[in-house]
């Protein structure tokens, strides 16, 4: 028997969410289990919709089933087992069902790597008059969820932190986001900046130093915070305000991002402070003395024990002092990290980043 079906509407919610797509089959169309007219339509992270065509003839009753794209890929019951086919009677109009477990594992199958985008390969930097390549890396699930938006973390040196990395090293903090999305703790937008080869320490140094000259670091903060950061919120869906935004570095880039959260917390919240430079200048320690900060901020500061005799007491300083502005008001957080045997180099501060970017936004 045929029935003409007016409004017949099918929603379904599933968990855990992941971004492969899900297809209705059933007597309706042969049990093909990949059609792309029976793609249901994601109304929101976990939840899908489908209509049927008003003109379309469907047996009665009903049977069908739900898949990710294939037999390989269909609904199982809560026990992990084959799931019975489902039945509609002909007289309903709207279904609603739920799927907690799916055959194959998801893990395996999906691919929670971040999705690297080059916003330019020579962006202008107005303040020096030169340009520089910018990347972003955004979360795997970004044109999925057409609706949300993201913090986001710019960090300097941006040829040192994914891909093939470079020859000082790498923070592999693309595989770090990978398995922090396992987690639910990646949906966060990265904006890799390359430093500037050999004007990389004038360039990020926001001191003058004997040895190194005259410090331009204010003036690269001005153009993240100002050009970079305009660009940014309006090509992507951002939550542009300062407690969302944050910047982080290692060596001169952590003196780099340490600087931005005693002069430019307007703009950031956020900071991450590996192994600063703080050698540079003892100018840093009377800003940091100034220091006064109305709004809420997170400050995490790592060193290492093998990066120096200064490095540990510079930073016990500094966050003494830190701790000190703060006036007995909880609105500023500082973490501090040590590892005794840790060395200055990228090995450590790929094995320190998933900690800091956690403790920093989730």
């Amino acid at each position: 028997m045929q029935i003409a079906v007016d409004t017949l509407t099918i929603e379904l919610s599933t968990v855990p969410f992941d971004k492969r797509p899900v297809f209705i089959t059933g007597n309706f169309c042969k049990w093909l289990p990949d059609l792309e007219e029976y793609r249901m339509t994601m109304i929101s992270p976990g939840n899908y919709r489908y209509q049927f065509p008003e003109d379309l003839k469907l047996p009665d009753p009903i049977e069908y089933k739900y898949t990710r794209g294939g037999w390989d890929q269909v609904e199982l019951d809560p026990a992990g087992k084959p799931y019975g086919n489902r039945f509609i009677k002909a007289s309903e109009t709207l279904v609603k069902d739920k799927v907690i477990r799916w055959q194959t594992d998801i893990s395996k199958k999906l691919d929670l790597s971040p999705l690297v985008e080059v916003v330019s390969e020579a962006f202008e930097i107005s303040q020096f008059s030169k340009t520089r390549r910018i990347r972003v890396l955004l979360p795997h699930d970004y044109y999925e969820i057409p609706d949300q938006r993201y913090p986001v973390l710019y960090m300097t040196d941006g040829q040192n932190l994914f891909g093939e990395g470079s020859e000082y090293g790498n923070w592999n903090i693309d595989k770090s986001l990978t398995k922090l999305a396992r987690e639910h703790n990646a949906g966060v937008i990265i904006v890799a900046v390359d430093h500037g080869e050999e004007d990389r320490v004038q360039e990020f140094s926001p001191y003058d130093n004997p040895k190194f000259g005259k410090g331009y670091g204010a003036k690269f903060l001005q153009f993240i915070a100002g050009p970079l950061k305009t660009h940014i919120d309006s090509k992507y869906r951002t939550k542009s305000d300062r407690l969302n935004t944050g910047i982080g570095g290692s060596s001169v880039s952590g003196l780099l991002s340490l600087y931005a959260a005693l002069m430019f917390p307007q703009t950031f919240g956020k900071f991450m402070v590996f192994s600063p430079s703080l050698w540079m200048s003892e100018k840093v320690y009377f800003d940091t003395i100034h220091f006064f900060e109305p709004f809420e901020t997170k400050i995490y500061l790592y060193a290492g024990g093998k990066e120096g005799a200064n490095m540990l007491p510079n930073i016990t300083k500094l966050k003494e002092t830190l701790e000190t502005q703060s006036f007995g008001y909880s609105r500023v957080k500082i973490k501090s990290s040590i590892d005794p045997k840790g060395q200055h180099e990228e090995k450590q501060w790929a094995k320190e980043f998933p900690e800091a970017f956690k403790w920093l936004y989730f």
